[in-house]
Formats: C-alpha cells, structure tokens, sequence
C-alpha cells in the first residue's frame, strides 16, 4: 500500500492510556517504562509501525514534541505510532535499562502485531537527540539480547527494519560526545572500553537495518560531525541509508516547521525513502 505524504493536519487525538510494557515480568513489574500506542486510521493504514523515542540527553524525556506530536504526525501517513517512555538518568537509571526498553518494546510490539494492524517485517524505530543514540544502538546490538535476563522468551527478532535518528547522538568520544549524554547512559564511572562500545560509528555490523538519518549544522547541542561519522561509518559497510545535512535548524525541533523551519520537512522526505525500502 503507498504512502500517503501530503501536509495533511495533526488529528486531535487524545493521549493514550499507556502500556505498561514490562508488568508481569518478575522483579520488573514497578518500573516506569510506558508505552502509549496511536493506531494508523483505517482508511489510510499501511501496516507499518514505528517506535519513537524522544530526546532528553538520556536525562528526561521531551515527550511532547519528539514522541507525542511526532506519533499523531505519523498517523496521518497511514503509520501506527507507539511512543516509548523509557527510564532514564534522572530517576536513577543507566545502561542497560535504555536498550532493555528498547527491545522490549520491539519484542512486545511483533508479538502482538496481529492486535496492532501492523506486519512483523515493518516495524521501524525513530529517535531525537539522545533517543537517536538509542535507536542506532537497536541496530548494533541488536544480535545481543538484553532481554534473556529478565526471563523473557520470544521468537520475535529484535532487529528494527529500519532506523531513522534525527540530530542524534552518536559517538561519545571525547571529541565528539555530548557530554551530558554520555554520563547519563554510562554514569560517571565509566571506562574507555565502555566509550568504544557505545560510540556507535566504531561498531556498525554488517547487517545493520537501514537508516535514515537526519541533522543541521548549527546545532548547538549535539556537534552535526555525530551524523557526519555515523554516515561515513555507514557508507563503509554499504548499509542503505539517506543522510540529510541541512545548513541550519539547529536541535530539537522534531517535526515541527516552527521550530525547525524548513529543515523540519524532513519528514516528507522520510517517507518518499520508506517507499525505497
């Protein structure tokens, strides 16, 4: 079924009632972690899921701008939308608890595509800022289930179909990491082999999902040369991907024109990529 991309207005939907996605999972059943679905119209529907993970330098979470308003902006192009609230730094957490959300809401979104409207094999992940980290990082790592220790089974490949980091995060190097970032998701204990790890362009597989990949170079939070390394690492293991480097924008506008301007229509060319796929 196509897409539809036409600069059709935000429905007015009210939010969600959230899943609560690791309830019933022993030792796990009091965390935060929340899941709010937005289903696709059904005139429109096209089977293809999202998970968006909004930004918040894996600190808090912009929930309204890069995960609410970007869901109800994807029902309008036939995409069902399911925004991840996922712990984060402020309340105490660090790796792995960003990447067991994760994958834990791609596992718990394919098992239960059937109830969704949504097909198995078009199940992407979308991040900003931070939550751009933590979407690359579902293709990294996505041979490395986090998922087995807290006593969870499935069949369903958590490997995304596809990617789609916007003004991401992606090397925490020295020279290029968001600082703040990095010591939200590593704490300040960590070492340089854990900096290696989770500089993302030092450890794309060969079968990383493709990747749509997004920044402006006046960022003034996040250093655009994140986006430039991730892109090269990207072209040097031949994985598909778009890379759009816009000359302004600067961070955090998500999909919004009147924070981002033009630069903010990237999206319409997201979707003209999803039909590549």
């Amino acid at each position: 079924m196509s897409l539809i991309f036409a600069g059709l207005a935000f429905f007015a939907v009210a939010q969600p009632k959230p899943i609560r996605l690791w309830k019933g999972v022993e030792g796990m059943q009091n965390e935060r972690t929340r899941l709010y679905v937005y289903p696709a119209p059904d005139s429109i529907a096209t089977g293809m899921g999202i998970i968006v993970c909004p930004g918040g330098s894996y600190h808090h979470l912009g929930l309204p701008h890069e995960g609410y308003q970007v869901a109800e902006w994807l029902n309008t192009q036939g995409i069902t939308a399911f925004v991840l609230r996922y712990r984060v730094g402020m309340h105490g957490y660090h790796h792995p608890a960003m990447i067991e959300d994760l994958q834990r809401a791609i596992q718990y979104v394919r098992d239960n595509a059937a109830a969704f409207h949504i097909r198995q094999d078009k199940l992407g992940v979308m991040g900003f800022s931070a939550g751009g980290h933590l979407v690359t990082m579902a293709g990294v790592f996505a041979r490395n289930n986090f998922l087995i220790q807290r006593g969870i089974t499935s069949q369903a490949s958590l490997r995304p179909d596809f990617i789609v980091p916007v003004y991401p995060v992606v090397s925490m190097q020295d020279s290029l990491a968001h600082h703040h970032s990095r010591e939200c998701l590593l704490s300040k204990h960590y070492t340089q082999a854990d900096v290696d790890r989770f500089s993302l362009e030092l450890n794309i597989p060969a079968d990383m999902p493709p990747v749509f990949l997004v920044t402006a170079k006046d960022d003034p939070v996040v250093l655009y040369q994140n986006s430039v390394i991730l892109d090269k690492a990207l072209t040097d293991k031949n994985i598909k991907h778009k890379f759009l480097l816009y000359e302004t924008g600067g961070h955090g506008y998500g999909m919004s024109e009147k924070r981002g301007s033009e630069t903010a229509k990237w999206r319409f060319e997201f979707i003209k990529w999803l039909q590549t796929l």
